[in-house]
């Protein structure tokens, strides 16, 4: 199975105060998108964004994948409902208990440290609006993360520069620890550290 970041995922984040709620011990359901709503990216998911996706993934015998922060690499529970309604996209599941991060999302969410949900898609259809922002009336839909962050209104925007952010933080942490590893052994760093690394 490809991985989904090779696609271009798109994320975007449910606003407050509507967030995920634990039912029991290993359940949890929430709103992961709301319609009608322009975010500071400009973008308006519209209702019945999501049926062709749903259907879709029904007619296949597929679901949407929970995921942990959005990372393909873990799957913490399963969604047992995924449906469209006046507010937004409702999800309804619960976490696998014998998954570590599970367990871990489990106590965040109880505790109230932890209460975000995320979509991760790709825009099928999208219409420019007279007022500058962009409609999106078909999303494909591939998974609904939990996460710890929960964006405002700045949902789409906001997201992608905290990953810029987070990506600059990373590559300066290698790029010193490149330059310690160097100098320890004795060798002159290259002045291009930015460029080599594989990240």
């Amino acid at each position: 199975m490809q991985d989904p970041n090779d696609f271009g995922l798109d994320h975007k984040f449910a606003r407050l105060p509507a967030r995920a709620q634990m039912v029991d011990d290993t359940q949890i359901e929430g709103y992961a998108s709301y319609f009608n709503h322009i975010d500071q990216g400009r973008d308006v998911v519209m209702p019945g964004a999501f049926a062709a996706s749903l259907a879709r993934l029904k007619a296949a015998g597929r679901s949407v994948k929970m995921l942990w922060q959005h990372d393909p690499t873990q799957p913490i529970g399963v969604w047992d409902e995924v449906r469209e309604d006046e507010i937004g996209l409702f999800v309804k599941g619960h976490l696998i208990a014998d998954v570590p991060k599970s367990l871990e999302a489990a106590r965040l969410l109880s505790a109230g440290a932890l209460d975000g949900l995320s979509i991760g898609y790709r825009t099928i259809k999208a219409q420019k609006r007279a007022d500058g922002s962009r409609a999106l009336s078909e999303l494909d839909l591939w998974e609904v993360s939990l996460v710890t962050f929960p964006m405002l209104p700045e949902a789409r925007v906001a997201a992608k520069a905290q990953a810029q952010s987070q990506d600059c933080l990373i590559r300066e942490f290698a790029s010193a620890v490149s330059v310690a590893r160097s100098q320890l052994a004795g060798c002159r760093p290259s002045r291009n550290l930015h460029q080599r690394m594989p990240l």
